[in-house]
């Protein structure tokens, strides 16, 4: 019977149940992420700011300051310190006529600001002089344009340089009170506008007249209309040639204000054109021009009186 007894007695498992985590979503994970990526971006803009030259982050400032100057000259901006004519804005950590400029691994040098722009003047210069040694093989080997030869004048001003076609008594540019190109000398603007493609220089383009008047006189159609309308038609051949719009930044008619004979007013070398391949200087002080407001006029009642 104890046999019996033993072999009915019940079995007991316990089972020991274990508490659960409270429940919890992901979004520590959501703000862990967006602070690792702020992170990134900030060590990405530190790196940028202590990569770039005080000359870029100038031409970044002048940018918002006077964009239309970037705009027409082109460029990174108009504080561009990286190329040798372009940009070379002042820098901002410059001091008594110098500046220290240098990377991350190098040390940082002073460099002098007065050697600096002359070198930049020295080979826009060697540029420009190039150009006028390109025309004028140009025109040496082209049997139609050589027989022009004797009205083309290059020369050097401190505008950069000056490429004038003068008229001549037999072959003039012009018919008289016209400002149509005669056929000869589209060749020539054309050929011009061509080699002209190759620099990045901005143009300056005048008309001149002789100081024979128009039988109305001046308040009618007179030399100063005659002398843009044929600065504006020599702007048109040198597109034909291959130039584009926006290298022209002036054209302007002169009339006989600026005689190249100045002993004779009316002889025809003073009908002429004028195209300057305009130097930076030039460039900075017409834009500076146009950006700057008049400065303002003294009160009359300050002025000194006249005597």
């Amino acid at each position: 019977m104890a046999g019996d007894a033993k072999k009915l007695q019940p079995i007991i498992v316990k089972k020991v149940k274990k508490g659960g985590h409270a429940a919890h979503g992901g979004a520590w994970k959501i703000a862990y992420a967006d602070f690792v990526t702020a992170m990134m971006a900030f060590f990405l803009l530190m790196w940028l700011l202590g990569s770039t030259t005080e000359g870029d982050k100038k031409g970044i400032a002048d940018y918002f300051g006077s964009p239309l100057k970037v705009a027409m000259a082109g460029g990174a901006g108009s504080g561009d310190a990286s190329h040798v004519v372009k940009g070379g804005g002042e820098d901002l950590t410059r001091s008594g006529g110098q500046v220290k400029r240098g990377d991350v691994d190098a040390p940082k040098k002073t460099i002098n600001l007065a050697a600096l722009k002359a070198e930049q003047k020295r080979a826009e210069t060697a540029r420009l002089q190039e150009i006028k040694n390109t025309i004028e093989q140009k025109i040496d080997a082209s049997e139609k344009l050589r027989g022009l030869s004797s009205q083309i004048r290059l020369d050097m001003t401190r505008d950069g340089l000056r490429i004038q076609i003068v008229d001549d008594q037999n072959r003039p540019m012009f018919d008289s009170g016209s400002a149509v190109v005669k056929p000869y000398m589209r060749d020539l603007l054309r050929e011009i506008g061509a080699i002209l493609t190759e620099v990045p220089n901005l143009l300056t383009l005048e008309g001149h007249t002789d100081a024979t008047p128009f039988s109305g006189g001046e308040r009618g159609y007179s030399n100063w209309e005659l002398s843009a309308d044929r600065a504006n038609a020599s702007r048109r051949e040198l597109m034909t040639g291959g130039l584009s719009e926006n290298r022209v930044l002036r054209v302007q008619g002169l009339a006989y204000s600026q005689p190249f004979d100045r002993e004779g007013p009316t002889s025809p070398a003073n009908r002429r054109i004028s195209i300057i391949v305009m130097n930076r200087e030039a460039e900075d002080r017409v834009f500076r021009t146009a950006v700057e407001p008049p400065a303002a006029e003294e009160d009359s009642a300050s002025s000194p009186a006249a005597h």
